[in-house]
């Protein structure tokens, strides 16, 4: 069974202050933190892919009607803390399963080392019937 697991740039249940404003070192622990809970995902095998993404001002949006051009902006976008900020991609053995990597993930250190209580969206990823041959 596969899960995302969605990070957003929303204030987490313990921590409203930006990263950006965080102290080098603490930012540095929040970093270090999701290196190692990628890698004890890879070690276990649940680890199907993780990023973090650019922030939203980097962000463009694309629609095209399939016979012209398509038209690329920088907006309109939803209020900046719904942006997307990363995301883990796991294959485990149970829903239980993903929301306990969710929950360790949100327990991520914030300014002092304290965890943020980060909110951690869990979706399964929905697969397409394969096609008829």
């Amino acid at each position: 069974m596969k899960y995302m697991l969605l990070k957003t740039y929303s204030d987490a249940a313990f921590c409203d202050t930006p990263i950006s404003e965080w102290a080098p070192e603490d930012i540095k622990a929040h970093i270090d933190f999701q290196r190692a809970l990628g890698e004890e995902l890879a070690k276990s095998g649940e680890l199907v892919d993780a990023q973090g993404l650019a922030g939203p001002n980097e962000a463009r949006v694309v629609s095209a009607d399939g016979r012209s051009a398509p038209v690329i902006t920088d907006g309109p976008f939803p209020e900046t803390k719904e942006f997307l900020a990363g995301y883990w991609l796991v294959d485990v053995d149970s829903p239980d399963r993903a929301l306990q990597i969710a929950a360790q993930a949100s327990a991520a250190p914030g300014p002092g080392g304290k965890p943020i209580g980060e909110y951690i969206e869990v979706r399964a990823v929905m697969s397409a019937p394969a096609a008829e041959q």
